[in-house]
């Protein structure tokens, strides 16, 4: 069998796509691929059979920003001073973006959905993307509809001056559900660009709380019950956004010709219904255990990547960008953490990419539930949350739960991995403070259709 380094002259000369999906909270244990049986997430699964399910998949830096923040540059946000939320950082600009390493290789870069990276002057035109999907203006809620609405439901919204979270009005001035307008927006970019070389990122406000205003007609098709039924139909929405991906890349001939990365951004919120299943934890009260920062993902290119496959090895969200500059021919950019994965899910190189992967969520100014310290090798979990605690540690193959700390029975484990996070950490960056200068806001405006950068406009001669 021919080997990958074979493959790459050819990868770069046809020059695949790249579709990145980002779900905002979805649980390890939230798919029918990942042992769901509640939620039926067809497309999804059929995703995964047509590729490689990673089942030890992580988020180094947990949640939404930081998340994001990390996943774009390739690389752990410690390394350029963001250890916690601190929302409104800047991120990087000594170093390309992954949009702004495949714009370079002559790729047109697309956007649609929830940006929340950087600082607010870090749009995604400022930071490598050639287009944008407009936000669709929000549904507002008359008086009267809002006393139509339970009481709970009726409260958020009023929060938000009666303006929905998930319905939005489309061109047409028709109330529409905002994930299915992000896939029409998904079909419309490959439309536009079918003949041109493109990455796609979709990072959708799905399945973000509160989910309370989904439709019956999505909660009508899950086996859920009681409050994790709004939820559940929250991802009947996304899975049919895949459908529509899937039949746009097809029915253009470029399935074959797509990688699609699918990952979330964090682990699941307990408070939405949402599981991490074998796993323990997530959003919320859970966020020192394994559910907060383990998370499905599903690498997907038949002809390229096995069908059915399963990788067993670590892997982390930080690996997408190198993994995605392999695909394209080219090496990842000095400054990336990250591991070119491909040689993994193709079978040609075994174990981990990663022996050790690290957490350091100190930020003095985050919320306290979510400091971490941790390490992870093997079965291995290591784990503290503040540095003045001591360690404790967990064999994941045998307590996925994290019920019995087995520290005292496995010292030598403890101090190794222990001396490892100690290295790790004199990389690592001084904290950043988020700037209090208020310059002007360069987020994507409010309305339909896309929003293009100078360059491309400049390019296309408009």
């Amino acid at each position: 069998m021919m080997t990958l380094w074979l493959f790459s002259p050819i990868l770069g000369a046809s020059s695949p796509n790249v579709v990145l999906i980002y779900i905002d909270d979805l649980g390890y244990g939230d798919l029918g691929s990942y042992g769901c049986r509640d939620i039926p997430t067809p497309h999804l699964d059929r995703l995964a059979k047509e590729g490689v399910r990673c089942t030890a998949s992580y988020i180094t830096n947990p949640p939404c920003c930081p998340s994001r923040c990390s996943m774009l540059m390739g690389q752990y946000g410690q390394k350029f001073g963001k250890y916690g939320m601190s929302r409104g950082l800047s991120i990087p600009e000594d170093r390309p973006t992954l949009a702004q390493f495949l714009g370079g290789q002559g790729y047109v870069t697309g956007h649609i959905g929830k940006w929340d990276i950087g600082s607010r002057a870090q749009g995604p035109l400022q930071t490598g993307f050639s287009k944008a999907a407009r936000t669709p203006p929000k549904k507002q809620y008359t008086k009267r509809e809002l006393l139509r609405l339970s009481p709970s439901l009726r409260r958020k919204l009023e929060e938000k001056d009666g303006k929905s979270k998930y319905y939005c009005i489309d061109e047409g001035g028709k109330t529409m559900w905002l994930t299915d307008y992000d896939g029409d927006a998904m079909v419309d970019f490959v439309q536009q660009h079918k003949d041109e070389r493109f990455f796609l990122y979709w990072s959708p406000e799905a399945v973000h709380s509160f989910n309370t205003e989904v439709p019956e007609r999505l909660m009508n098709r899950v086996k859920s019950k009681g409050s994790r039924r709004y939820l559940a139909g929250a991802i009947a929405s996304v899975d049919d956004q895949i459908g529509k991906l899937l039949n746009a890349l097809e029915s253009r001939g470029l399935r074959e010709k797509t990688l699609i990365i699918f990952s979330s951004d964090n682990g699941a919120n307990s408070g939405e219904g949402g599981s991490s299943a074998p796993y323990s934890g997530g959003k919320g009260k859970g966020t020192q255990k394994e559910g907060w920062v383990r998370v499905p993902t599903i690498f997907s290119m038949p002809g390229w990547l096995p069908e059915g496959g399963v990788h067993k090895g670590l892997i982390a969200n930080l690996d997408f960008y190198s993994t995605i500059a392999g695909l394209v021919g080219k090496a990842a950019p000095p400054h990336c953490d990250g591991v070119n994965l491909l040689p993994f899910l193709r079978g040609e190189k075994k174990g981990s990419a990663h022996e050790f992967l690290f957490w350091l969520n100190n930020e003095p100014g985050d919320a306290v539930r979510r400091h971490l310290v941790a390490v992870r090798w093997k079965q291995w979990r290591l784990y503290r949350k503040y540095q003045k605690d001591p360690w404790q540690l967990f064999d994941l193959t045998t307590d996925p739960r994290e019920e019995k700390d087995v520290s005292g029975k496995h010292p030598e484990v403890v101090r190794q991995l222990a001396e490892r996070h100690r290295g790790w950490v004199k990389t690592l960056a001084p904290l950043r403070e988020v700037s209090k200068e208020k310059s002007p806001a360069q987020r994507v405006t409010t309305g339909h259709g896309w929003e293009v950068s100078q360059k491309e406009r400049d390019s296309s001669g408009r």
